[in-house]
């Protein structure tokens, strides 16, 4: 299942006001439970780059890349029932892939919004 995403500013301000927010060298993650009435399986995810993390083509490069972050990983690691907003720091746009997967997993492990591990594994 694709997470959805979020668009509209008080959905990002609600995430930022829970609190929960842990921060790595590539990448700054924020959760917030889902709000009442939406179904609490789903994954919602927003994306945020302010001008401090460079010019135009810069943010944008650093958006791209969070982006195929959270669609490819985040539903791997991330439980669902929260809403999870990433947000670009300098280093996200020439930081290496693999290390911004490492800098999601470790985020989402430390706010304690990890999905359960399997009993298979």
């Amino acid at each position: 299942m694709r997470p959805m995403v979020l668009k509209r500013r008080g959905d990002f301000l609600r995430v930022a006001a829970g609190g929960r927010k842990w921060a790595t060298p590539g990448i700054l993650v924020q959760a917030a439970p889902t709000p009442p009435g939406i179904p609490p399986v789903s994954l919602r995810y927003g994306i945020t780059a302010s001008r401090k993390v460079g010019n135009a083509v810069t943010r944008n490069r650093a958006k791209r890349r969070l982006r195929a972050l959270a669609v490819n990983h985040l539903p791997l690691v991330a439980a669902p029932g929260f809403d999870y907003v990433l947000i670009a720091r300098q280093a996200t746009a020439s930081r290496p892939f693999t290390a911004l997967i490492d800098d999601l997993n470790a985020a989402v492990s430390r706010l304690k919004v990890a999905r359960p591990k399997d009993g298979n594994g």
